[in-house]
């Protein structure tokens, strides 16, 4: 018998890294079925045992590096609670950089087209309609299973969503947008960290692209001026030691006014383009 507080605090010496605590109170809330909140005002009550053994479960498979949004099955991600499942990457908070540069360039009082290459959860494209509801937001992935899950988190959130199947811009042929945004693989094939941590458990084909980790970007900067009307902007997330070599691209490709936003880590994040046509 232990209160919420020591199970708690017992849990988070288990776990290994800065968020141990975090990740200690995500996943007693998700095997007691409470908000996290409610701990706050319930700190002292009993952990029952079923309970207890529950979040002991949860726990042991944590030990064993699942990813604490498969375990539980959800992600919070800007202001939208996402569902989670091993047919998607796991939405991060440096994410979120990419959606606020977007925003800036998407006003509030204006229409328009934007789209989403490899969509996942559908956590991008969600966020800026979100935000934005003249905005229509189109969301591309070749998986099936990962639009099944931003098909649900769509109707979830009761955003409106064009979602669509394919390789990168093979579905919307002949489509052209005010904005394409993308979180595209970008680790290198052979890099140690595929095999390490939370990217054990994620799909390798949404983090893996080519010996350099920029197939997917390559492909993706050529192809955009075709898919984007005069003066509307390309927005690509990438790796942190990627930046010279994605505005090097950018440039190529004709696209003016590029930049490399940094995350709050001050790393290099994402680089944004526009083309002028």
């Amino acid at each position: 018998m232990t209160t919420l507080a020591n199970a708690i605090r017992e849990a988070a010496a288990r776990l290994p890294g800065d968020e141990a605590r975090l990740e200690a109170e995500l996943l007693l809330a998700h095997a007691i079925q409470r908000p996290r909140s409610w701990f706050y005002a319930h700190s002292g009550d009993v952990l029952e045992g079923s309970d207890a053994r529950a979040f002991d479960a949860l726990l042991r498979r944590r030990e064993g590096g699942e990813p604490v949004a498969q375990i539980t099955g959800h992600r919070g991600f800007w202001s939208l609670e996402l569902a989670v499942t091993p047919d998607t990457l796991i939405p991060r908070p440096e994410t979120e950089l990419l959606v606020e540069l977007a925003l800036e360039r998407l006003p509030l009082s204006e229409m328009g087209q934007v789209l989403d290459l490899g969509t996942g959860t559908g956590a991008i494209a969600l966020a800026i309609a979100s935000e934005r509801p003249l905005v229509d937001v189109s969301a591309v992935d070749v998986s099936e299973a990962a639009l099944a899950v931003a098909r649900a988190n769509a109707a979830d959130a009761g955003l409106p969503l064009r979602l669509l199947q394919g390789d990168w811009f093979e579905p919307v042929a002949g489509d052209v947008y005010r904005m394409i945004v993308s979180n595209p693989p970008y680790i290198p094939e052979a890099d140690p960290h595929l095999g390490q941590g939370d990217l054990r458990f994620e799909p390798r084909s949404a983090l893996a692209s080519g010996a350099d980790g920029l197939d997917a970007i390559r492909l993706i900067v050529s192809r955009a001026p075709t898919h984007l009307l005069p003066g509307g902007w390309l927005l690509v997330e990438h790796g942190h030691d990627q930046g010279a070599a994605v505005r090097s691209l950018f440039q190529s490709q004709g696209f003016a006014q590029v930049a490399t936003a940094r995350d709050l880590e001050r790393r290099e994040r994402v680089t944004r383009g526009q083309w002028l046509g």
